[in-house]
């Protein structure tokens, strides 16, 4: 199978559709007050409004409210929620959409870490504190690599840019790519040479 692209941090519709023409799979829209990416409900429902129905919708969360999460899916229409803080695994099961968890790396990737997820999706990230994702900071793959074989879905993030998706891609073999920041002309503001150069990459990747 192809590897599957999500382009995250998008916040007008006009980039919502620079995704989708170039191929990706999905879009990530943040609803995390203090991300430069953060869109409200409102904007949120005007992009996905805006894009074909093939492409996937993902809603990226930090710490946030059951009732919140619930609320924002149903309102604008979200096909997947991601939980990018350290929302405990019991909430899993209670979110109304599937579910991708994305683990911050920062060693060995044992079972403690990801176990506690198997009813997720995994996404593997950098990040700290003050910002749990879009840091455009990479990781150690060798981590990801011996993660892999234990994940049914893994998508990977973490400071990939058109110049090494193709690079990490045959290193970790993952089931997708999530790429914010390296696309990016400015925080939240999509470049359309770096989409379409960032797609190109994965389909040559090998």
């Amino acid at each position: 199978m192809p590897v599957q692209v999500k382009i995250c941090g998008i916040t007008s519709p006009e980039d919502a559709l620079l995704a989708a023409k170039a191929g990706a799979s999905a879009v990530g829209l943040v609803f995390w007050p203090k991300s430069p990416r953060f869109v409200d409900r409102a904007m949120a429902r005007r992009i996905v409004e805006a894009l074909p129905t093939f492409i996937v919708r993902v809603g990226v969360f930090v710490d946030q409210s059951l009732d919140m999460m619930t609320r924002t899916s149903e309102d604008v229409g979200l096909d997947v929620i991601q939980l990018h803080g350290n929302e405990p695994p019991e909430m899993v099961a209670c979110l109304p959409r599937r579910v991708l968890k994305a683990i911050k790396v920062d060693g060995e990737l044992g079972d403690a870490a990801l176990a506690p997820y198997e009813g997720a999706g995994i996404l593997l990230d950098s990040g700290d504190a003050a910002r749990p994702g879009g840091t455009g900071r990479t990781f150690d793959w060798r981590f990801a690599q011996q993660a892999r074989a234990r994940l049914p879905f893994l998508a990977l993030a973490g400071g990939l840019t058109p110049e090494n998706v193709a690079q990490a891609i045959k290193a970790v073999g993952p089931d997708a790519v999530d790429v914010s920041s390296g696309v990016e002309a400015s925080p939240g503001k999509k470049d359309k040479a770096k989409i379409k150069a960032f797609m190109e990459a994965v389909r040559g990747a090998r």
